[in-house]
């Protein structure tokens, strides 16, 4: 137990340690960008910048489970050249909403939100959040499984249990849209759906399997497993775009699910909750236009004056 406790001590102080120097990296470029500028003594159309917090889909440390290198969302919208991005990763891989959430998480969010070193003109241009797969398909999925006792996979989840932790993943992101209310007012917050995995066992050697052990001991099959997750990510779709449905949010959904339909799933998925770097290129792909469309809507950034 000791040694298990140190393991994760360590773990923890590398992750805090990673974030620090994520947001001093951060800090760098926006610096060294406002600097160039003013020595230039012109007008120049500052980069867009944001935040994104969340879970894998914003922080996958993996390049397809087979070597170190970010492949995720961020990674491929950073690396969108038709306009300069300065995205400031405070998410990390395995965060469900409830550690998005923690009190030092939105602390660390707050302090970020408030200073303005990190962004170009007081604040950023968006928050964007990926963030409710490990809440709802997680390590944790047979909590919401029925038992299969011969009813059809459509009756595989259990609607009362699964409906309170869809409420506790809504509450962590009106919680998100409260701090951005306070510390960073009129910013959007922009979330996306999740595509449809098969949960087959396939996971990397450092994490997972997710989704098949519940599905196991639940006794569901993997086609059976399919139809349930997917009804549980339809249900999280849904709940997501009520929230985006009230203007007053400011809160935007870009809607990823049903990307991915090649009859060979692997094309498109590394592991069982994973894209491969094609897979989360087509999402940034996606993400990208949307999110600029809405920005230049909401007034886009501004240019930085000179002199």
């Amino acid at each position: 137990m000791t040694d298990d406790l140190t393991i994760f001590a360590k773990a923890q102080r590398q992750i805090e340690q990673d974030i620090d120097d994520r947001i001093k990296e951060h800090q760098a470029k926006v610096a060294n960008f406002e600097k160039t500028a003013r020595v230039a003594g012109a007008t120049s159309q500052s980069p867009y910048t944001a935040v994104a917090v969340g879970d894998s889909w914003f922080d996958y440390p993996l390049f397809n489970d087979i070597a170190g290198g970010n492949m995720d969302v961020v990674a491929q919208l950073e690396q969108m050249h038709g306009h300069a991005k300065f995205i400031l990763r405070l998410a990390h891989h395995g965060d469900a909403t409830t550690d998005m959430m923690s009190a030092p998480k939105q602390q660390r969010l707050i302090k970020a939100l408030s200073d303005k070193s990190l962004w170009i003109n007081g604040k950023p241009n968006a928050i964007f959040c990926s963030a409710g797969g490990n809440d709802v398909a997680g390590n944790q999925f047979a909590n919401f499984l029925n038992f299969n006792e011969g009813q059809p996979p459509s009756e595989g989840l259990n609607l009362p249990k699964f409906r309170k932790i869809l409420g506790t993943v809504e509450a962590n992101y009106l919680t998100l849209l409260e701090l951005r209310d306070r510390y960073a007012p009129g910013v959007r917050v922009y979330a996306h759906t999740y595509d449809f995995p098969t949960p087959d066992g396939k996971h990397p050697l450092c994490a997972g399997p997710w989704l098949k052990p519940s599905l196991d001991s639940r006794h569901w099959s993997v086609p059976e497993g399919k139809v349930i997750i997917t009804d549980a990510l339809k249900r999280f779709r849904t709940m997501l775009k009520r929230l985006a449905n009230n203007s007053a949010n400011r809160f935007s959904v870009i809607d990823t699910q049903g990307m991915f339909t090649d009859a060979n799933y692997r094309n498109d998925w590394v592991n069982e909750l994973h894209p491969r770097d094609t897979g989360f290129k087509r999402i940034a792909a996606k993400f990208d236009p949307f999110w600029m469309r809405m920005l230049q809507q909401d007034g886009g950034p501004k240019d930085l004056p000179m002199g």
